[in-house]
């Protein structure tokens, strides 16, 4: 079977989530523009929108029709040329809508599982939750008499456990999207041990149709990002725990945030970061990762915690944060989580006194936002950690041990066999979380820290 026969008919399961709704447009665009090809003109393109719920598919299809208007109106030239024959459209709007209408045209949304089984690509993107996934892959095989391929976007889950709860003899693979899919370059790809060749070649074809960046990991619980994300979140819930003893919770928590984002020039604090991924989330991917760990207990009281207590993070539907770690005000940190007296504490209120027993930041210090729209940034941030380095405030303290364990987290990650290499790494890091610079890196003397 063919690149284009495979997919003309597709389901998505979880296609009313902020992954799958990506997924979808994504594949969506992609089928559209197959389907302008005379020889494909024997298939029917069919994109199976599959959810729960009516509620969670409500508002999926203007999704699709805002965010294909942007996409068409970037890619003109080529939509132009494949019109090109079609003298009933002239202008640029005539022939973006028409090519809306068409990737439209393929999306059929549904809370029936039943319209998968006539597909021949399955994608899965839905809650991390591997009893859940086999539960549907089961049921899916059992009715369907195409023997489709099986993408999950799985962050978390070792491939090969689900291939063999699922008895699907290699028929998955899995192409784990960095959110959100439709912006996000990165794609970890991840095949088990008995993933067949032509399913691996299909999925790449794929990612490259897609413009997106392939790492491959391999098949180990959380792979290379949420290996090295879940181990430095752990990391930096051990120093909250460490400094609350000193300075109170919330004080330690605006620490240990402000230093993991401004010291170390990341997009966004250890914090923010798990706020916008979600608490309930960090904690259900750890739970599938510790099992296959035997000498860590990646495992958080803190998180179980705030969990009971309905702290949770994330996004609504809309996009804006939800309360978690901090509370947010149009995108920004408005106050922080006082865990002792279940309450926020505007930040302002801890700002200033923190600030100064932190210590500013070293001379030649760059912002994140700046210093990732430089690609030659080797040497600024050379620079900037030298300056670090000779620093012994409690800032740059805090910032060279942390960076000093997450190199480690990183190293790790090869020593495991997680990752092939350190580059790999360190793309994953700069590629799907926007650091501006690989944990495995060279900017600190490490043997001299102690």
């Amino acid at each position: 079977m063919i690149y284009d026969e495979r997919l003309s008919k597709v389901s998505i399961l979880g296609a009313g989530g902020k992954m799958g709704s990506g997924i979808l447009l994504l594949t969506a665009i992609e089928m559209a523009d197959l389907s302008f090809k005379k020889e494909n003109e024997k298939f029917t393109f069919i994109l199976n929108a599959i959810d729960v719920s009516d509620k969670a598919l409500d508002g999926l299809v203007d999704y699709v029709r805002i965010q294909a208007r942007k996409i068409a109106e970037k890619k003109i030239v080529f939509l132009r040329d494949i019109y090109s024959e079609n003298r009933s459209l002239i202008y640029n709007d005539e022939i973006i809508d028409d090519y809306i209408a068409k990737v439209l045209s393929v999306i059929r949304p549904s809370t029936r599982l039943e319209n998968t089984y006539n597909s021949n690509v399955i994608f899965e993107a839905v809650n991390e939750n591997p009893q859940l996934k086999i539960k549907l892959f089961k049921q899916i095989e059992k009715n369907s008499d195409t023997s489709p391929w099986y993408f999950t976007n799985t962050s978390s889950v070792p491939i090969s456990y689900l291939n063999e709860n699922t008895e699907l003899e290699g028929r998955i693979i899995g192409f784990h999207f960095y959110n959100p899919p439709a912006i996000q370059k990165l794609v970890e790809l991840i095949s088990g041990k008995e993933t067949i060749p032509e399913l691996s070649e299909f999925a790449l074809e794929y990612a490259k149709r897609l413009r997106k960046f392939i790492v491959h990991s391999n098949d180990v619980a959380g792979f290379i990002g949420n290996g090295h994300f879940m181990r430095d979140a752990l990391y930096g819930i051990k120093l909250l725990n460490d400094l609350k003893l000193e300075f109170g919770f919330a004080e330690a928590l605006y620490i240990v945030n402000k230093v993991s984002q401004d010291y170390m020039v990341r997009p966004m604090g250890i914090f923010q970061l798990v706020d916008y991924v979600g608490i309930d989330v960090c904690k259900y991917i750890m739970a599938v990762m510790n099992p296959y760990f035997d000498n860590e207990d990646l495992h958080s009281d803190l998180l179980d915690q705030l969990f009971d207590r309905e702290v949770k993070g994330g996004q609504n539907s809309d996009g804006s944060q939800k309360d978690g770690f901090m509370k947010y005000e149009k995108g920004r940190i408005s106050a922080i989580y006082d865990f002792n007296n279940s309450k926020y504490v505007e930040v302002n209120t801890i700002s200033d006194k923190m600030d100064s027993l932190i210590g500013g930041v070293p001379k030649n210090h760059i912002v994140w936002k700046d210093i990732i729209k430089i690609k030659d940034r080797k040497e600024l941030l050379t620079n900037y950690f030298n300056n670090l380095n000779s620093l012994d405030t409690l800032g740059a303290t805090i910032a060279k041990d942390y960076m000093k364990a997450t190199r480690a987290i990183g190293l790790k990650l090869v020593s495991q066999k997680v990752a092939k290499t350190e580059k790999d790494v360190n793309d994953v890091m700069l590629t799907g979380f926007f650091h501006s610079y690989g944990p495995i890196n060279d900017f600190l003397p490490w043997e001299e820290l102690k």
